[in-house]
């Protein structure tokens, strides 16, 4: 079975976001997701809130969505950001990166590389890091834009790690038809998602179709061109707004 996932999100029990997980069911249910990938921020967390977050995302599943729990990492520079998920325990704020990945495998966790095209974090991947990724997000929404990352294509040639879509969704300005497409066998469960993820069983979708289909392909320069005139308008009207204070 073939379910669409909805990466990379947030909810108030994030410092930065401020939408609570049952309003956010509710949202992807109706745009047609049927598995929320949430990923809170490690800043503010500990061990016992961690638990009462897996307890919390437990509550706000139903029969038409699944919850499943997961933080995003950050390095002390707040550069290098990390999605996990599975059975990790909090692992703490600020760990150097190479550290933090060595407890997730340990753990049995899956770890994706966040957003690689914020503050250049490319540019510090170190390859130790490649063993121990299961993906790299090629296209987030809220740093990309409409279009997918320049630079994440080359860091993704250099490991055996598998492309990812995020959201990063905080507002419903990192709202896009992005999605992972998870093949699923049996019921729909934390377990079964995170089988299915351990065994690479998933795919980066754009507008519903794989990212190396053809017709996507062709439609990339005029994503890019429309995410520049929208980067522009952005920032005119920005200008604009501070220049009436």
């Amino acid at each position: 079975m073939e379910v669409a996932a909805a990466c990379h999100l947030h909810s108030e029990w994030s410092y930065d976001a401020r939408w609570s997980l049952d309003a956010l069911s509710a949202r992807f249910v109706r745009r047609g997701y049927r598995i929320m990938l949430m990923t809170e921020h490690d800043r503010g967390f500990t061990a016992a809130r961690l638990e009462q977050y897996r307890e919390a995302c437990a509550r706000a599943s139903s029969a038409k969505m699944l919850l499943v729990p997961g933080i995003e990492y950050s390095d002390s520079l707040n550069r290098v950001h990390v999605l996990v998920w599975g059975p990790v325990p909090f692992l703490g704020e600020g760990l150097p990166t190479g550290e933090m990945l060595q407890a997730v495998r340990g753990a049995n966790g899956m770890a994706v590389l966040a957003h690689p095209s914020r503050r250049d974090a490319w540019k510090t991947f170190e390859p130790s890091w490649a063993e121990h990724l299961l993906g790299i997000e090629v296209w987030n929404r809220k740093y990309d834009g409409w279009a997918p990352s320049k630079t994440a294509p080359d860091l993704l040639s250099t490991t055996s790690a598998i492309p990812f879509v995020g959201l990063d969704f905080h507002t419903e300005r990192q709202s896009f038809p992005l999605a992972m497409s998870l093949e699923i066998d049996g019921n729909i469960s934390e377990e079964t998602v995170l089988n299915c993820l351990r065994l690479r069983r998933c795919s980066a979708r754009a507008f519903r179709r794989p990212l190396n289909q053809g017709p996507l392909r062709t439609a990339m320069p005029v994503l890019r061109t429309a995410d520049r005139i929208r980067r522009m308008g952005a920032s005119v009207a920005k200008y604009a707004k501070g220049g009436t204070r």
